[in-house]
């Protein structure tokens, strides 16, 4: 019996923080809908596509430089 040690997968952080960043994304674009909020459209679409997909990029790309 070759039992070898237990291997996780490398990116299985990465699949939980997208859900996380999603679920936040979700919830912080509905209160932005929902409040009316005064901040400019630019503003908006920065927090809710631009911040996460940079933190995104830069997770990934950490985590797939380690052996």
């Amino acid at each position: 019996m070759a039992e070898g040690a237990p291997t996780n997968h490398r990116l299985l952080p990465w699949y939980i923080g997208i859900v996380l960043v999603l679920a936040a994304v979700i919830y912080v674009g509905y209160q932005m809908w929902a409040g009316s909020c005064p901040a400019p459209t630019i503003i908006e679409i920065g927090v809710l596509t631009v911040i996460p997909i940079v933190y995104l990029v830069l997770m990934y790309l950490t985590l797939i430089s380690q052996k």
